[in-house]
C-alpha cells in the first residue's frame, strides 16, 4: 500500500468517526440541554449541514444553552478544518495528476537508434555523447514518475518494463543499432534474453557490477559485458602507485613513441611552489604540458603564472624518456616515498580491486570497512578519527576512498585532511556533481564512476569516436573532423571555440604531434583531442 492510499484511508476513517461522534453528541445534547428530542437521522442531517455550511434547517436559532452553543462552535470549526485538509492533501494532487502529461509508452518507426534499458547517472554521460553526434536514442524506464520527469526534461523516453519483450518492441528494438542493459546484474540478464526474443542481430551491451557474473550475461546473449567498477578500481590504485615510484604508470599511447600521462606534483618535489614559467619543464625535459588540474578545475593551455603546488596534476605529452625526466621533477623526497603504504576505505568491488592492484605493485594495503570480513584489516567507520588513526593515516602515503556513498566520502575526506595534511587522498565519486565538493573537502584526485561507465559505452557505440582514456579525469578521444577539412588549425581555432587541445593527428597510419597553426586538416585525418567531457562534446558538435 503506497503512502497516498494510506493517507486517504486514514482521512476517511477519521472523517467518519468525527461525523458519527457529532451525530450522537448532537442528539444527546438537544435532549439533555434544550429538552428537544432529535432522532439520529435528524442529528446526522444537522451535522452534514454544518460541515457543508449549507445551513441548519428547522434547528437554526434554537440553541439557547451555553453547552449547545459550544458544541455547535466546535462542530463548525471541525468541519472547516476537515474540508480545508481535503484540498491540499487530496484535491490538489488529484488535479495536478489529472492535468500532468503522461509519459509515452512507444516511439514512432525509426532505425539505427540506441535503446538504453534503465536509467542511472552514467546514462547522462552516454546521452550527452550521443547527442553531440546527433545519434537517436530512447530510454526505457520502469518507474512511471522517473520516466515522466525525464520526459519533462525533453529526454527521449518511454515508460515500461525493459524486461518485457512487448515493451522492447514498442522501443523498436528490432530496428535498433544497439541495446544497453543498465540495471542490476539479474535484470540485465533478463533484458538481454527479452531482446534476443525479438532480434539476434542487434548488438547488446551490458554493464555488470560483479565481474564473476559476466559469463552468465554472455550466455544470455550479450555481445559485450563491461565492468566499470573494476576499471575504476585499477585506475585509482594506479594513481597512488605512480606517486611513490619512478615508473610512469598507466600512460596513454598515441603514436609509436608519443605518450600522454597525468603526473601529480608531490610535496617537496623540485617544481612545487614555482610558477609554471619558472619551472623550465619544457626546457629541462622536452615534454609538453597540455593542461593542468587544480582542485578539480582543468585549464588548457595553462597560464605561465600558474602556481604548481601539491594540489596540481599535470597532463603532459612526450616521448617516454621525456616523461620519465619530468616524473623525477614531480616526485617528492625519498622519505615520503619510502613509507609505501596506502589505506583503502571500502571493500566492495572497487575497493577489493584497488587493494589487489596495490599489493601487486609492492605497496602495503590497509583495508578499512564497516563489516568484519576476510581481507579487512581495520573494522570501523572511516569517518571516525580513531579508525583512521588505527589504520595508520599519520604515516601512510595515501588514502583511497572507494565508498559507495558520496556523502560519506565527502565527510571522510574532511576528517582525513584534518588528521593528515600531507596524505594523498584519492576518491571515488559516484556522481559527477559531487566531484567539486570532494576537491573542496581536500581530495587530491577524484574519478567518477558514471563518467568511466558512460565513456566506455560511448566509445563502443560510436564508430567514429574512440575514447582513449575512459578511466582518467580528462577525456582524450580519437575522432574524425569532416567540417574542419581544408582548414588550418589556426583557422579552426579549436581551443578557443571548444576548450579542447588538438594533441596529434593520425594520417595514413602515421601520428604527427608537431602541430603548428598552419597545419591543414585533410579528409582522412583522425584528430586526437583532449579536454573535459563537455569540451570534447563541444568539439564533436563543431567538427562533425
Amino acid at each position: 500500500m503506497n503512502r497516498q492510499r494510506r493517507w486517504v484511508l486514514l482521512y476517511v476513517g477519521a472523517f467518519v468517526t468525527v461525523v458519527v461522534g457529532y451525530t450522537f453528541a448532537y442528539s444527546w445534547g438537544m435532549a439533555t440541554f434544550e429538552g428537544r428530542e432529535r432522532s439520529l437521522l435528524e442529528s446526522f442531517a444537522i451535522v452534514v449541514e454544518t460541515f457543508t455550511t449549507t445551513g441548519y434547517g428547522r434547528d437554526a436559532g434554537l440553541w439557547t444553552t451555553t453547552e449547545m452553543e459550544l458544541l455547535m462552535v466546535a462542530m463548525q470549526m471541525t468541519g472547516v478544518f476537515l474540508i480545508f485538509m481535503t484540498l491540499p492533501l487530496f484535491v490538489a494532487p488529484w488535479v495536478q495528476e489529472a492535468v500532468r502529461v503522461s509519459p509515452p509508452t512507444a516511439i514512432d518507426e525509426r532505425s539505427g537508434h540506441v535503446v538504453i534499458c534503465g536509467y542511472s547517472p552514467r546514462a547522462e554521460t552516454l546521452i550527452d555523447e550521443l547527442r553531440s553526434w546527433d545519434r537517436e536514442y530512447v530510454l526505457v524506464v520502469r518507474d512511471r514518475e522517473t520516466s515522466l520527469d525525464l520526459y519533462e526534461r525533453n529526454l527521449d523516453v518511454i515508460h515500461g518494463d525493459p524486461e518485457s519483450a512487448e515493451v522492447l518492441r514498442r522501443a523498436r528494438v528490432a530496428t535498433a543499432d544497439t541495446v544497453v542493459a543498465d540495471a542490476t546484474d539479474e535484470q540485465n540478464a533478463s533484458i538481454t534474453l527479452a531482446v534476443r526474443e525479438i532480434s539476434d542481430d542487434v548488438e547488446v551491451i551490458s554493464l555488470v557490477q560483479d565481474p564473476d557474473l559476466a559469463s552468465y550475461l554472455q550466455y544470455a546473449g550479450a555481445d559485450q559485458v563491461f565492468s566499470p567498477r573494476h576499471l575504476l578500481g585499477e585506475s585509482l590504485a594506479e594513481q597512488v602507485t605512480a606517486s611513490v615510484t619512478t615508473d610512469l604508470g598507466d600512460t596513454i599511447t598515441i603514436g609509436e613513441d608519443f605518450e600522454i600521462v597525468e603526473l601529480s606534483v608531490q610535496e617537496n618535489s623540485a617544481v612545487v611552489g614555482r610558477e609554471l614559467s619558472e619551472s623550465n619543464i619544457r626546457e629541462r625535459t622536452g615534454a609538453s604540458i597540455i593542461g593542468t588540474w587544480t582542485r578539480g578545475e582543468f585549464h588548457t593551455p595553462p597560464s605561465p603564472d600558474t602556481m604548481l603546488d601539491e594540489d596540481t596534476i599535470l597532463l603532459v605529452a612526450g616521448r617516454e624518456s621525456q616523461l620519465e625526466r619530468l616524473k623525477q621533477m614531480t616526485l617528492g623526497d625519498e622519505y615520503s616515498r619510502s613509507r609505501r603504504s596506502a589505506i583503502v576505505a571500502g571493500y566492495g568491488e572497487v575497493g577489493s580491486t584497488v587493494s589487489e592492484k596495490l599489493v601487486t605493485s609492492g605497496l602495503r594495503s590497509i583495508v578499512v570497512d564497516r563489516e568484519n570480513k576476510e581481507g579487512v584489516d581495520v573494522v570501523g567507520d572511516v569517518t571516525d578519527e580513531s579508525v583512521l588513526l588505527e589504520a595508520g593515516i599519520d604515516h601512510a602515503n595515501a588514502l583511497i576512498l572507494a565508498l559507495g556513498d558520496d556523502t560519506t566520502t565527502i565527510f571522510a575526506t574532511l576528517v582525513a585532511r584534518e588528521l593528515s595534511p600531507t596524505v594523498e587522498i584519492v576518491a571515488r565519486a559516484n556522481e559527477t556533481d559531487n566531484i567539486g565538493k570532494l576537491y573542496s573537502a581536500g581530495a587530491d584526485y577524484v574519478l567518477a564512476l558514471e563518467t568511466v561507465s558512460g565513456r566506455m559505452l560511448a566509445s563502443t557505440i560510436l564508430e567514429d569516436e574512440e575514447v582513449i582514456s575512459p578511466d582518467k579525469q580528462i577525456e582524450i578521444v580519437r575522432t574524425t573532423a569532416p567540417r574542419l577539412v581544408g582548414q588550418s588549425l589556426g583557422e579552426a581555432n579549436v581551443r578557443e571555440r571548444t576548450g579542447c587541445t588538438v594533441i596529434a593527428i593520425e594520417r595514413d597510419g602515421e601520428v604527427t604531434t608537431d602541430l603548428g597553426p598552419d597545419f591543414v586538416v585533410e579528409s582522412q585525418d583522425r584528430l586526437i583531442v583532449a579536454g573535459t567531457d563537455a569540451d570534447t562534446n563541444a568539439f564533436t558538435e563543431l567538427a562533425q
